[in-house]
């Protein structure tokens, strides 16, 4: 069975003072006024104001008005999350929000170093089933953290535990309201389908798959971690820019997977499935001093230079 609510927050030991990302739905509603009433005068709200949607200004004043209410500290970031040419729209917003989280909680006086995120245990199986729909890798199937570092900041989602309507009903017995999305209803959205259509018969057929999926995504992190390991190994043998000749003396998986640590580790980028096949064939076929690699890999380009590979983020111009 899911951890309930109460019991996640008794576990939940954050650094203070706390910034809580507040959308103004039930998830980090809960979230928020659980942590205010734990650390009264230690915990303030983030609220992202995207502007995809004509609901947006509404979530805003709906977040200040809680907020107002009962004495929490709210700052409110705009952003621009539209995406850009070869961006998915997935990517930008996501980019945009923990810009905007980075910005606020170093704007807040004393500075914040911690912040909390309200995914749950429903949110961790959907990541999980678009991970596998998408045919995606390690990375992809470990779900997603509890407990990360970026930008000099902590974050945690300590709800990964907790059902989605454990969250609600806690509300619901305070009589607390919350803003509901109105996109969260369109199943033109992946996520939306899976939430809508495979969640109810996952709990139909199998009422333990939360807390299954949570293994099966624990398994595949340990697993990743061991893979990093290697990689940074690797790395240190093949050095920094990559030597092709010591690329080459790797077996294909381990050519593979240093060079997926290189690409995200020193230049912030994945390479697609293709993406990676194209350029691990390319290192097989680079025998002569003449033979040139000019390929688009994540958000930019890797190119030979002499006995090394380098990365770009801009077009290569080809002679």
């Amino acid at each position: 069975m899911s951890r309930t609510f109460a019991l996640a927050m008794q576990d939940f030991q954050p650094g203070l003072p706390l910034a809580v990302a507040f959308s103004g739905g039930a998830d980090s509603s809960a979230l928020l006024l659980a942590c205010a009433e734990r650390w009264p005068g230690q915990v303030s709200a983030i609220h992202i104001h995207h502007g995809l949607q004509a609901a947006a200004d509404g979530f805003e004043q709906h977040c200040r008005d809680a907020c107002t209410r009962r004495g929490i500290p709210l700052r409110v970031q705009r952003v621009d999350a539209r995406h850009a040419p070869g961006q998915s729209p997935e990517e930008a917003a996501r980019s945009a929000r923990y810009e905007a989280l980075r910005r606020c909680a170093e704007a807040s006086d004393p500075p914040v170093r911690h912040i909390a995120l309200a995914q749950h245990a429903d949110d961790q199986v959907e990541t999980l089933l678009l991970a596998l729909s998408r045919g995606a890798g390690l990375p992809g199937l470990s779900a997603m953290p509890a407990r990360w570092e970026r930008d000099g900041l902590q974050y945690y989602r300590p709800l990964l535990d907790v059902s989605g309507e454990s969250l609600r009903n806690w509300l619901r017995e305070r009589d607390i309201s919350w803003a509901e999305d109105p996109t969260n209803a369109d199943e033109q959205y992946t996520r939306n389908r899976i939430r809508a259509r495979l969640l109810p018969a996952l709990e139909a057929g199998f009422p333990q798959f939360r807390d299954t999926f949570a293994r099966s995504a624990a398994h595949a992190a340990q697993a990743q971690r061991l893979l990093d390991e290697v990689a940074a190994e690797d790395l240190v043998r093949i050095g920094l820019p990559p030597q092709i000749q010591r690329l080459q003396q790797l077996t294909r998986e381990r050519q593979g997977n240093v060079l997926r640590h290189w690409l995200r580790s020193t230049h912030a980028t994945a390479p697609s499935a293709a993406q990676l096949e194209e350029l691990l064939d390319q290192l097989t076929a680079c025998t002569t001093r003449g033979h040139g690699i000019r390929l688009k890999v994540g958000a930019g380009y890797v190119e030979r230079q002499g006995q090394v590979l380098t990365w770009y983020n801009r077009p290569v111009l080809l002679p």
